[in-house]
């Protein structure tokens, strides 16, 4: 039985040595690094209960031998169709080059626009149920998280900024070449810390100035779409506050009006977090009122898969909707 133990454990060693000399990967860059993140949930409604999968992402970063800090970067998302189909989306890809400019960097292609991606790392750290302020559909609903552009990022230890001309329309709207938008996040890093990611074992706080300012055309979808925000974030290994307010300029009707959210998270043990945000946004048309309400808690399974579960609450005009959730976001 010994011999036959061991002879198996020799077939298997020699296997898995063969699969490894078989498996062979060949790229013109030094370091290829692959990630992914998805969203998964359930929702129960007064009317419907179902699952879904709200996001999932598939990402490769090449990195260049002669710059190792610059890289091209391509992501993949899937959408779910009306029809129930399931339709596979470019969300970025794009040429970063490092301090090309002093302590400044680029992305050149279909980059990250300078708001969203800032708040969901610094001040608001659930995307997988809920989209911020400026693109919840239920809330300001005024822009999204990538477009075709060039970007300017800058990073020092008190300030940092981004500065960008896009076509305006966004990563899934249709381009029609008719204008372009400015767009632009100013912060400062009271507490230092603008070099780096936000970690929520680190105290900072931040004040940022954002916002965009669209070309004006006769056929621009975005045509007079002009608005602006100014935001604070502060952040404690226990606890994290913050708030923002935004209005808009010389909008189309169907964008115009201004609001705020409010939000917080107080971490009750290091895997246990409760969850609060409140969402205003009034439209001048007709003053219809959007306001939306999140409570819930998070639990972190491990590095790399976080539980969550909370109470969606939405009141738009005549409208109001009560959902529960249950979330899970993977990241490997």
């Amino acid at each position: 039985m010994k011999k036959v133990l061991l002879s198996l454990a020799a077939l298997v060693a020699l296997s898995t040595q063969a699969l490894a000399e078989g498996t062979l990967i060949e790229s013109k860059v030094p370091v290829l690094k692959f990630s992914g993140k998805h969203y998964l949930g359930f929702v129960a409604g007064e009317d419907s209960n179902y699952f879904e999968t709200r996001r999932n992402y598939f990402q490769v970063k090449a990195y260049f031998q002669e710059d190792p800090k610059s890289f091209f970067r391509m992501t993949l998302d899937t959408h779910h169709m009306k029809d129930g189909t399931w339709n596979v989306r470019l969300k970025y890809a794009y040429l970063y080059l490092d301090n090309v400019l002093p302590n400044t960097g680029v992305e050149m292609g279909q980059v990250h626009r300078p708001w969203i991606d800032y708040e969901e790392h610094n001040g608001w750290n659930y995307r997988s149920i809920s989209k911020v302020l400026v693109e919840a559909h239920d809330g300001a609903h005024l822009t999204n998280s990538a477009d075709l552009g060039i970007n300017f990022k800058t990073k020092t230890e008190n300030f940092s900024s981004e500065l960008g001309i896009f076509n305006g329309e966004g990563y899934h709207g249709n381009e029609d070449g008719e204008g372009l938008s400015s767009e632009w996040r100013l912060t400062y890093h009271a507490l230092g810390g603008g070099t780096h990611k936000a970690k929520a074992e680190k105290s900072y706080a931040n004040i940022s100035f954002f916002g965009q300012l669209n070309t004006k055309s006769n056929s621009h979808k975005n045509e007079d779409l002009n608005w602006m925000g100014i935001h604070a974030v502060y952040n404690k290994p226990k606890l994290l506050l913050a708030a923002q307010y935004i209005t808009t300029n010389d909008a189309h009707e169907k964008y115009a009006g201004k609001g705020y959210s409010l939000n917080g998270e107080f971490r009750i043990t290091p895997k246990w977090n409760a969850l609060a945000r409140y969402d205003n946004f009034e439209m001048d048309k007709d003053d219809v009122e959007k306001t939306r309400i999140i409570a819930g808690i998070a639990h972190k399974y491990n590095k790399n898969v976080e539980f969550i579960a909370n109470v969606l609450k939405e009141e738009v005009g005549n409208k109001d909707e009560t959902s529960y959730m249950l979330s899970a976001e993977i990241n490997w």
